[in-house]
């Protein structure tokens, strides 16, 4: 490719890709160019910020983690019900996720 053709392609790759061409109809009068397009983030959507859903899911992301230990039946007493935004197995102070046939340890952080 010559230098000239690099210098006229590259403003323009640069150009179709930051910005948001669009044309009404089939007229090419009607063409609009915006350098972004407008945010619509509702709250109440799962993908938002202050969504429960979305609040609840990265919660857990970041408190909850698993460990490497394994065990094949729960100790005695466990209680299972939604902790952190999961549901888990809760033994006394310790949390197990099912995994398959067994159950994995859960770290709360």
């Amino acid at each position: 490719m010559k230098n000239s053709a690099r210098i006229f392609a590259l403003p323009l790759a640069v150009a179709l890709v930051f910005l948001d061409i669009s044309m009404e109809g089939g007229d090419l009068t009607a063409l609009t160019v915006r350098a972004s397009t407008p945010a619509r983030a509702e709250i109440g959507r799962p993908l938002t910020p202050l969504s429960y859903a979305g609040a609840a899911r990265r919660t857990t992301r970041r408190v909850a983690r698993r460990t490497s230990v394994y065990v094949n039946t729960l100790p005695a007493g466990c209680v299972y019900g939604a902790y952190y935004g999961a549901y888990y197995y809760r033994c006394g102070s310790l949390y197990y996720a099912k995994s398959g046939p067994t159950y994995v340890q859960v770290v709360i952080e």
